[in-house]
């Protein structure tokens, strides 16, 4: 089982597509809201040097954007 963390924020259609494909595909994720969050806003620029969403931690790998091809190779699908 992988660990998800996506990094999301109100109004974004790729955070959408994010989400739904990860739940078609049947992954249990962790969504950190950059909006609702100063926290994960703070984390997501800091740790992971990202200033957009969606952005994705997916067993240490960081994957910026929604990007198939790689979500696909980090996931094994």
């Amino acid at each position: 089982m992988h660990q998800i963390t996506l990094y999301t924020q109100p109004d974004c259609p790729p955070c959408e597509y994010s989400k739904l494909f990860l739940k078609e595909h049947g992954f249990d994720f962790e969504i950190k809201d950059i909006q609702k969050d100063p926290r994960a806003k703070k984390e997501l620029i800091k740790k992971y040097q990202s200033f957009s969403t969606p952005t994705f931690v997916i067993d240490g790998t960081v994957i910026y954007g929604f990007d198939l091809e790689k979500l696909k190779n980090a996931l094994n699908i």
